[in-house]
């Protein structure tokens, strides 16, 4: 089988899918999204080509990090992954997934739907009715619609700040995205789930003082295990987005429960493989082999 890698660059993580893709028997090839070439009406060259002047067909498509673009850009390479699969080409995660996990408002909406346990949020374009929301909840976390890695996070308790903060995103055309800041210990937890079920978890901790937790920021990560309904919310919350691998941030509240925070359709997992031992790409692979051949 042949597996075709999408991705914004050449890393770790391509380099571990390939080695188990590589372990299972199959061929694999690395391309940029920009190399993508979409032919229509062109005869027996019709189709999409993973780059140009690639003649292999692949059997799988796994699709990671799409780079920053116009709106075209993006628009157009989800647009070729949808027409992959219409093609009968498995897309891991599916373009449906991956465009729903990346908009925090689509995957809140997608996770309330499902029953989940969510922290109170209010989405919106109105100035008034985001400081509106920022008063009532009293320390919120402001959030940036698209973004990864605890990037442009604000964590506010002052509505004078939140004025601050609010104004020039006002200016900047931004969608206002606050969210109740819910009281915990300190710690969260990232489940990775792979064809519905939970392969490993790690808690999470900020260091220097960061409330951020993100290993990618460099917050403390250590295995720990999942009780069995902590499992179940990650497993429906993957679920939820339609991803058949995930990361799924969990807060334990000090109220007792527990809250899903964000769904990650193309996550990274190398903090939770350093923590763990965990070979995430080897359980990716056969998830891509039971794709592939179903």
């Amino acid at each position: 089988m042949h597996v075709a890698i999408l991705s914004a660059r050449s890393g770790w993580h391509t380099d571990e899918l390939r080695r188990a893709l590589t372990e299972r028997g199959h061929t694999t090839s690395l391309a940029p999204y920009q190399a993508m070439v979409a032919r229509i009406g062109c005869g027996d060259a019709d189709g999409v080509r993973i780059a140009a002047g690639d003649t292999q067909r692949p059997d799988a498509v796994l699709a990671r990090i799409i780079p920053n673009g116009s709106l075209e850009q993006l628009i157009f390479r989800v647009d070729v992954l949808h027409w992959l699969e219409d093609q009968g080409i498995p897309v891991i995660n599916s373009p449906r997934a991956i465009e729903r996990s990346v908009d925090k408002f689509y995957t809140s909406a997608l996770l309330r739907d499902a029953g989940l346990p969510t922290p109170e949020t209010v989405v919106c374009e109105d100035f008034g009715t985001a400081m509106a929301a920022i008063r009532a909840m009293g320390e919120v976390i402001v959030k940036p619609i698209f973004g990864s890695m605890g990037h442009g996070l604000v964590r506010i308790a002052d509505p004078e700040l939140g004025f601050r903060v609010l104004r020039p995103l006002e200016q900047m055309g931004a969608v206002f995205y606050v969210q109740r800041a819910l009281a915990h210990d300190g710690h969260d937890l990232r489940a990775f789930v792979v064809n519905g079920r939970v392969i490993g978890a790690i808690e999470r901790r900020g260091v220097d003082g960061d409330w951020r937790t993100n290993v990618s920021r460099g917050g403390a990560a250590r295995p720990i295990d999942l009780c069995d309904q902590q499992r179940q919310l990650a497993v429906t919350a993957a679920a939820a987005i339609g991803a058949d691998y995930a990361g799924v941030d969990l807060l334990p509240a000090t109220d007792g429960r527990t809250y899903v925070l964000e769904v990650n359709g193309i996550p990274g997992w190398q903090g939770l493989q350093q923590a763990t031992g965990i070979d995430v790409a080897g359980e990716i692979a056969g998830l891509v082999d039971a794709k592939a051949r179903a």
